[in-house]
């Protein structure tokens, strides 16, 4: 699933960025391929990796190693020399892959055409296979129209699974819905389907087995969700009593404006978190800029996270003052508030929607201190300009 956010991430520095111009933009990098454009469409001829992203996005000729394609309609009638990795809203595989195929759009398909050396793993709304797969497939989606020759296993979850006149399954046949279907002994012989109720317990369970490649990560379970929440919490009581122990005249300096004035600085982290987002496009635009898209992706991760545990520090800080706190406490009382304060907030999390609106709202506020600061450092805080001279007009 690595493969998919970079396909994502991807897909959202380039499209966001060329959006607005028809021209397709083009860069050969080591060996390698990028391309993007609102509307692409590309004969490659390339030796190496390439990635491709836009609104409509059709390639041909060859790829020599893996393809990487993400956009809002997707058609690869290129031959893949290696893996094809494609995103987007209609998916459409009409060449071979050489090894491994994976895809994921609200509409995917493989034509007759395509021919999958390796193992296949789709993911959908609709998901139909017509062309061929020489490993193993797995298919999840709404519904799974299987059409094609399965030389391997094939692992088909979805409450609607329906078999075509030309599906095969040599290996062994896999299924899960709601209820059991009959699988025609075309497709395959009855001691080689196995059949199991659709449950999300079973669901989350499967994917380690269905899942081989170590790409795919196994959903968590409850325990490690827990454990990470708490993973996390300790870290960032870690960072806060950091901050608080070696530079605490720093935090109060950037805590001030959300205790000043918090509406205004709610609206300045909008504007804010608002830049950090757009130099993604604009870097990514220029295309010699590509390179520095992931560092720009790290400084947002990086000031989410300062903004959100600033946000719940001046939110415990303000609490201190509601209950008639002294002025001035320790720096062991404000880590102790901040520690409580982690604890509730992250926890309001698990609430759906008001929680995360909650934390959302904490996100801006702290990401407003952050930028506030940033702004009077660099333009200067003169404070209110009145003119000594002005008086009064007599009418």
């Amino acid at each position: 699933m690595f493969r998919i956010q970079m396909i994502s991430t991807f897909a959202a520095a380039l499209f966001a960025g060329t959006a607005t111009f028809a021209d397709v933009a083009s860069n050969s990098h080591g060996g390698d391929e990028y391309i993007a454009g609102t509307g692409v469409n590309e004969t490659l001829r390339a030796g190496r990796d390439v990635f491709a992203a836009g609104n409509s996005v059709t390639l041909k000729g060859t790829s020599g190693a893996d393809a990487h394609v993400a956009g809002f309609d997707v058609d690869v009638e290129s031959a893949v020399g290696a893996d094809l990795y494609a995103a987007g809203g209609a998916v459409t595989v009409r060449g071979a892959v050489a090894e491994d195929l994976t895809a994921a759009g609200f509409t995917v398909r493989t034509s007759q055409s395509s021919v999958t050396g390796g193992n296949a793993r789709l993911f959908g709304g609709t998901v139909t296979i017509d062309g061929s797969v020489d490993g193993a497939l797995t298919a999840m989606g709404g519904e799974v129209i299987l059409n094609a020759r399965i030389a391997g296993d094939a692992w088909l979850v979805s409450d609607a699974i329906r078999f075509g006149p030309d599906a095969v399954v040599l290996g062994q046949l896999r299924y899960s819905s709601e209820a059991a279907i009959d699988v025609p002994a075309s497709v395959a012989s009855e001691d080689r389907v196995q059949f199991s109720p659709l449950s999300k317990f079973d669901v989350m369970s499967g994917f380690h087995d269905g899942w081989s490649q170590p790409e795919f990560p196994v959903l968590p379970s409850f325990i490690s969700v827990f454990s990470g929440f708490l993973i996390t919490l300790l870290l960032m009581i870690v960072v806060g009593a950091i901050f608080l122990t070696f530079i605490p005249k720093q935090v109060e300096r950037v805590r001030a404006p959300i205790a000043a004035s918090p509406g205004r600085t709610f609206l300045v982290g909008i504007i804010g978190l608002a830049m950090l987002f757009g130099l993604v496009p604009i870097t990514a635009l220029t295309i010699i800029g590509l390179p520095l898209v992931p560092i720009i992706i790290l400084a947002i991760i990086l000031a989410w996270s300062l903004g959100y545990l600033l946000g719940i520090y001046a939110v415990a800080i303000k609490t201190l003052d509601s209950f008639g706190s002294q002025v001035d406490p320790s720096n062991l009382v404000r880590l102790l508030a901040l520690a409580a304060a982690i604890v509730v907030i992250t926890a309001l999390n698990f609430i759906p929607f008001v929680g995360w609106v909650i934390n959302y709202t904490i996100v801006l506020l702290g990401l407003g201190g952050i930028t506030t600061v940033l702004f009077n450092r660099i333009l200067g805080n003169p404070g209110l300009a009145r003119d000594v001279d002005m008086k009064p007009i007599n009418k």
